[in-house]
């Protein structure tokens, strides 16, 4: 494989060591402490981002420089995990306007500076569209961009000639660094960039269910077999049997031993990092082996031939952006996903995505961020705040984010931070929003406010606020759980970790998934205030939940790194406070509290009976 690296952008890889990637003057120095009032700092935020980006008055149509509208036809496709519904997609022989949209935004890149314009009708892409400094790529109403569902077309114009992995982009998948099929969306080192439209009829379409042509699969097939146990609405894979290609099946192109590609590791570490059997040689696997290894990005090429999703939009290393008006539809894999990016505003996005792992906004190593008026019907979670993962946590925590005045659908989690968080989250407020789960009877919002870690991803949670929270149809009103590790005091099947709660903090995520469990994290300084949840008719009984609050802290059996084992902390310092989490299904047990040191609920009803009390476990 040989690797055309670019050594001025940024001085992304020219310091790049085993650790991974390195921004320039990018640093995990000077952590704030929490503010006397955390919602002064909120609206500081907030203030900040009112005007992120600026363009000049001038537009760049696509149609000037070729782009040329599509025919559509229908097919059989995906909707969502389970679901195979009729559809359309651009005929075939539909002219591919990627030339064009390149041609377009690098010409207004060259003058200074504009707004691309793709006008009303539909337009068949195949290939990434990247976003250039001082760019606004806008989407008119009705505006609909069908990207290509062939994986082939997003390894073509990558930076990195990888050999027969193809041309491939710098990319993270679920927080580790690689070299992977570009995104649909996709920037990198830009600077005052926006992606915008009219209204919610500008549409991007990844056709992540619409089968690849000559077969019945698509993007979503390779997630393969579903692990949470007693999940609802997404225990397959679409079109996926047994045997087939996915991420999380043994690929034969990895090696059979990471002494091949990193000789330095000492046996043990190999040993500890490969664990038992070759299932570490599945993709999914394979990737945080590598960081867990300590090899380089440059031998860390996926692409044709792996089975890593692309994300729909991957903006990286990037600082004064706009999301702003358009709606995501079918997305291979996470819908935005930016990383170690400044200033980004997403603001009256739809994010409206069923398949597996179509979260809808996952930040990642970013600072300063805010996430207006968005609605989110996504096959994961809605919002999932993220700061790598394995050794991939160079560029630091995520920090100073707000979430408001969104609305949340479907989904896993509603606010969610992790599970990859190794370089830490702070400073996260969330307000005034509706997770209103209309989807509720066929495809629930598995919990509302959601933590996500355990003892390999790490890291730490500090200064979460959530306040004026309406849930008028609730949450999963049955459980779903993670199986546990041999001996672990947890015991399989008794914890609803996965789905059933209104709270849901689990340090203890899919402790079967890691190999290497050697980081305990770190979750203090919570307070969650005013949430209201309704009920709704279950089994002739109304009910808002499974259970109303789940706390499960690290386990400390879970570890299996060299003694003497480092400190494993309790959950500290969490307040929840006038709220108002309807009646559970299991009103034995409303709550659950594993290694919890004084859970403080301050005028909190639960089932009708009102909670005032310190609570430790």
């Amino acid at each position: 494989m040989t690797s055309k690296f670019n050594p001025r952008r940024r001085g992304f890889i020219q310091a790049a060591s085993a650790g991974g990637l390195a921004f320039a003057g990018t640093t995990q120095a000077a952590f704030a402490a929490a503010p006397a009032d955390p919602w002064r700092k909120a609206k500081a935020i907030v203030g900040k981002l009112a005007n992120p980006v600026k363009f000049p008055k001038v537009d760049f149509l696509v149609t000037d420089f070729g782009a040329e509208r599509c025919e559509l036809v229908e097919v059989k496709g995906w909707a969502s995990f389970e679901d195979l519904e009729t559809m359309k997609t651009p005929a075939p022989g539909s002219k591919d306007c990627y030339p064009a949209f390149a041609a377009a935004i690098a010409a207004c890149h060259k003058a200074g500076g504009g707004r691309v314009v793709i006008p009303a009708g539909d337009w068949y892409c195949a290939g990434p569209i990247v976003l250039l400094s001082n760019v606004n790529v806008h989407l008119k109403a009705g505006a609909q961009v069908y990207f290509s569902n062939n994986p082939a077309d997003f390894a073509k114009y990558g930076e990195h000639a990888c050999g027969e992995n193809g041309n491939l982009v710098i990319s993270r998948w679920q927080s580790n660094d690689c070299l992977n099929f570009s995104s649909m969306i996709y920037a990198y080192g830009q600077n005052n960039i926006a992606l915008t439209a009219d209204d919610e009829t500008g549409i991007l379409n990844g056709q992540g269910g619409v089968p690849f042509a000559g077969s019945s699969d698509c993007w979503w097939t390779w997630k393969g077999k579903n692990r949470t146990i007693n999940s609802v609405a997404q225990s397959t894979s679409p079109n996926y049997k047994d045997g087939k290609p996915a991420q999380n099946a043994v690929n034969p192109r990895n090696p059979k031993s990471l002494a091949d590609v990193a000789p330095n590791l000492s046996e043990a570490d190999r040993l500890l990092i490969q664990g038992e059997g070759d299932k570490w040689r599945a993709d999914e696997n394979y990737l945080p082996a590598l960081s867990e290894a300590g090899v380089p990005l440059a031998k860390r090429a996926f692409g044709l031939g792996h089975f890593l999703r692309p994300p729909m939009i991957q903006l990286i290393g990037c600082t004064n952006v706009l999301l702003q008006g358009y709606q995501v539809n079918q997305a291979p894999f996470w819908q935005h996903h930016p990383v170690n990016c400044r200033n980004l505003v997403i603001r009256k996005v739809h994010a409206n995505s069923l398949g597996p792992n179509s979260d809808g906004f996952d930040p990642e190593a970013c600072d300063t961020v805010l996430v207006d008026q968005c609605v989110f019907d996504t096959g994961d979670d809605c919002i999932a705040i993220k700061a790598g993962k394995n050794k991939d946590t160079q560029f630091g925590p995520t920090r100073n984010v707000v979430i408001q005045r969104c609305t949340m659908q479907s989904g896993h989690g509603a606010v969610t931070l992790g599970s990859e968080m190794a370089g830490g989250i702070e400073n996260v407020y969330a307000q005034d929003c509706v997770f209103q789960n209309i989807n509720w009877a066929t495809n629930p919002l598995n919990t509302a406010i959601r933590l996500k870690t355990n003892m390999n991803r790490g890291g730490y949670l500090r200064n979460f606020y959530v306040r004026n929270i309406s849930i008028p149809n609730g949450v999963q009103t049955t459980p779903s759980f993670y199986a546990s590790l041999p001996g672990s005091p947890i015991a399989s099947r008794t914890v609803a970790t996965a789905a059933g709660a209104v709270v849901t903090f689990d340090c203890d995520y899919t402790p079967t998934a890691d190999n290497v469990r050697t980081r305990p994290p770190v979750v203090s300084n919570v307070h969650i205030s005013n949430v209201k949840v309704g009920t709704v008719t279950k089994g002739g009984k109304q009910l808002s939940s499974f259970q109303a609050i789940v706390i499960l802290g690290p386990v400390a059996s879970d570890y299996n790194g060299p003694a003497p084992r480092p400190a494993v902390l309790p959950v500290t310092n969490v307040t929840i406070s006038d709220c108002d989490f309807g009646t559970p299904d299991n009103t034995e047990q409303p709550y659950y509290l594993y290694n919890v040191k004084g859970l403080k609920l301050k005028n909190v009803t639960i089932g009708g009976k009102v909670y005032n009390t310190t609570l430790s476990a």
